[in-house]
């Protein structure tokens, strides 16, 4: 799976753009691959800066593409694929929410990424427990990332995404087992099956009642503001599955 990278940022030379593109290639080929046995690269590919017609994708070279872009538009935003009919599978990095939400364009890009390697089409549930009460069934989007939301770790300097196992998406608990790549430990415990870290949350429908849930853990006022914001500016894979046609 080949993913491009479509630069129509003002503040980011492709230079250093290339230079996270190879750390996050690293991570997916070192970190994310042994565990998932399946991968991706993501390769910078250039911009003709216009934005591409229901008919052609001029700037997409590959099975999926990421965006970087300025502001929270997702309309303003050259290529935003749902106008183009295609189904192809992409991604945005805004660097005007990862501002608002404090966290480095660098870490929302390996994220998406990750994203994008996992459910290329964002379509994929996995039957689980309700992570508020694991006695309930829940279906969960397949989202490496979303449940390790605030974790990080470095690769060459370049701060990156934490992401979930194969494990995480499997019933019952095992001593021992690692259920996302770095294991922190809150409170002497580690990230159950199904579960969410402080800082992180999923997307989940609830068959009782028919509609979608976003589940943080009680307390977690960053979370909190996190899902204002992206529900605030329309953002996400999540709110684009869960509200088709009504991206801002």
């Amino acid at each position: 799976m080949i993913i491009s990278a479509i630069n129509h940022t003002k503040s980011i030379a492709d230079e250093e753009l290339q230079s996270v593109v190879r750390v996050i290639n690293r991570q997916i080929a070192e970190d994310f691959e042994p565990y998932w046995s399946f991968g991706a690269t993501l390769r910078l590919e250039g911009s003709i800066g216009k934005r591409p017609s229901v008919r052609t994708l001029t700037d997409m070279r590959g099975d999926a593409v990421l965006y970087l872009v300025d502001g929270t538009n997702a309309l303003g935003a050259t290529g935003w694929h749902d106008a183009n009919y295609r189904d192809i599978p992409y991604g945005f990095v805004f660097l005007g929410l990862c501002q608002k939400l404090q966290e480095p364009w660098t870490v929302t890009l390996s994220h998406e990424a990750l994203e994008l390697v996992g459910d290329p089409m964002a379509n994929l549930l996995v039957q689980g427990c309700h992570p508020m009460d694991r006695r309930r069934t829940a279906y969960h989007l397949f989202e490496m990332c979303d449940a390790v939301q605030a974790e990080t770790y470095c690769i060459d300097g370049v701060e990156v995404s934490n992401f979930v196992l194969p494990s995480y998406f499997s019933p019952g608990e095992q001593q021992g087992r690692r259920n996302d790549f770095l294991g922190r430990s809150y409170d002497g415990r580690t990230l159950p099956s199904f579960g969410i870290n402080p800082g992180g949350y999923i997307n989940i429908l609830n068959p009782r009642t028919g509609r979608w849930e976003q589940p943080v853990l009680p307390g977690d006022t960053e979370t909190l503001t996190r899902k204002k914001l992206k529900n605030e500016f329309k953002l996400g894979r999540g709110y684009r599955r869960i509200h088709p046609g009504k991206v801002a």
